[in-house]
């Protein structure tokens, strides 16, 4: 059990949620002696306070190993891994299906000649006479595969 210092920092159900999309150290290098929850921690930390990494405090990691891994965590895309399952858990509570579907509507204004006609419209608020196109995209978010 971790004693929470500060508010930002991770409760232990938080903790088991996340801490297995954590990599785990390289084999054959030297003994990780950095805890990850504190380097967690100090990452939420400085997202919450929105101060810089130097002026991390000292009951932290060292400033350097925390960026480290946050750097190497955001190129291996453990931050996004992280997000999906967190959203995908949270939408299921909600009773929602676990992928997001979003919708884009957008419109354009095109001119087109003088002469009038049952296509031709006017576009008081672009000043265009023409034809108005609509378009729709809907999105469905995929889960990763690690998601499980």
């Amino acid at each position: 059990m971790n004693k929470k210092r500060y508010p930002s920092d991770l409760t232990d159900g938080e903790w088991k949620h996340i801490k297995g999309l954590i990599p785990k150290a390289n084999p054959g290098g030297r003994k990780r002696t950095t805890k990850m929850r504190a380097v967690c921690n100090a990452i939420f930390y400085l997202i919450r306070g929105g101060i810089p990494w130097e002026m991390l405090p000292s009951d932290f990691p060292n400033w350097k190993t925390v960026y480290h891994y946050f750097r190497l965590w955001r190129i291996q895309g453990v931050w996004k891994a992280i997000h999906d399952r967190l959203r995908t858990r949270l939408r299921q509570q909600l009773g929602r299906k676990p992928t997001p579907t979003a919708a884009i509507l957008d419109s354009q204004s095109v001119k087109t000649t003088e002469i009038g006609g049952a296509a031709r419209g006017y576009d008081a608020g672009k000043n265009v006479n023409g034809r108005k196109r609509h378009l729709l995209l809907i999105v469905t978010l995929i889960s990763s595969p690690s998601e499980s």
